[in-house]
């Protein structure tokens, strides 16, 4: 029997994925976000689609910050940058 794949929501563009396909951020005990690649990582957690789109309107609309509570820094925008370039199979420039 095939288990079913969680589901989870972008928390930019608000659409539901399986949570396989999505990035998890976590909010770390120190106050600020981080990457969790594993996706297993303690704590509140949000999910983005690993999309240029989805980055750019979650920081426009400081969505990370609203669902994780906690500040979001400019070196793991650039995370998720590459992340999501890796992801969409454009490599690392």
């Amino acid at each position: 029997m095939k288990r079913r794949e969680p589901q989870r929501t972008c928390v930019a563009c608000r659409q539901e994925a399986g949570k396989r396909g999505l990035i998890r951020l976590v909010r770390l005990p120190d106050g600020t976000a981080g990457y969790d690649a594993g996706g297993r990582a303690p704590g509140r957690g949000a999910y983005l689609h690993p999309e240029q789109d989805c980055l750019a309107q979650a920081r426009k609309r400081r969505a990370l910050e609203r669902a994780l509570k906690a500040r979001v820094d400019e070196v793991l925008w650039q995370t998720l940058a590459v992340v999501s370039q890796v992801a969409e199979g454009g490599g690392v420039k």
